[in-house]
């Protein structure tokens, strides 16, 4: 069967797709070239033509999956609804009891970037412009009256902070935190951030 030919593009938003599955499913430490090769049928030179070495690849890999991540948090803040509600959208979908990214990755990706500078930099650019996003939704809702918090920064700080921490618990130790239990934890640091009682977060 004739291979259909993709533009470079194409080709390298196929081989981070791949990177970022075989991440998912060995780890950063255990995959390799050769495995994002096999996973598409294509040689180790043409995964290397285009990421010169693996932490290169790794590196983009994690920026290719950021972005996504990002695309969706900003489609989610972009609605025209209220503030509260695309806060409220937004924390409920990073958080782990919710539909957001693959823990395993990032979890992967914070280790691993403790030793490779370059995928440092990346989980640090996703977690400012995370933090960003967040806090400047806060301070629309509190310029349009719709709730208080004297400094939506540090709430951005604290609430992302919070998701990590329980997602981590969630994703390593099976039945630390249930679901429930995590979304009753996430909403009411959430109402207490803004001044708000719970009930409110859902009228």
């Amino acid at each position: 069967m004739t291979r259909v030919r993709l533009s470079v593009a194409e080709r390298r938003a196929e081989l981070l797709r791949a990177a970022v599955e075989q991440i998912e499913a060995r780890g950063v430490a255990a995959v390799r070239i050769a495995d994002v090769a096999a996973a598409l049928g294509v040689s180790n030179a043409l995964v290397l033509y285009h990421f010169s070495t693996k932490e290169k690849l790794v590196a983009e890999a994690f920026a290719y999956a950021a972005e996504d991540d990002l695309g969706h948090l900003r489609k989610l803040l972009g609605r025209r609804t209220s503030a509260l509600r695309r806060l409220r959208a937004a924390v409920r979908w990073y958080a782990p009891t919710g539909q957001a990214k693959g823990w395993r990755l990032w979890i992967e990706g914070w280790a691993a970037a403790l030793r490779e500078p370059a995928l440092r930099e990346v989980t640090r650019d996703l977690d400012r412009q995370w933090k960003a996003a967040i806090t400047e939704v806060v301070a629309e809702g509190v310029a349009a009256g719709e709730f208080r918090c004297p400094d939506p920064a540090g709430t951005a700080l604290r609430l992302t902070a919070l998701l990590d921490g329980l997602a981590v618990q969630m994703t390593a130790y099976e039945s630390a935190v249930s679901r429930a239990r995590a979304q009753e934890w996430v909403d009411g640091a959430l109402a207490l951030e803004l001044g708000l009682e719970i009930a409110e977060l859902t009228a």
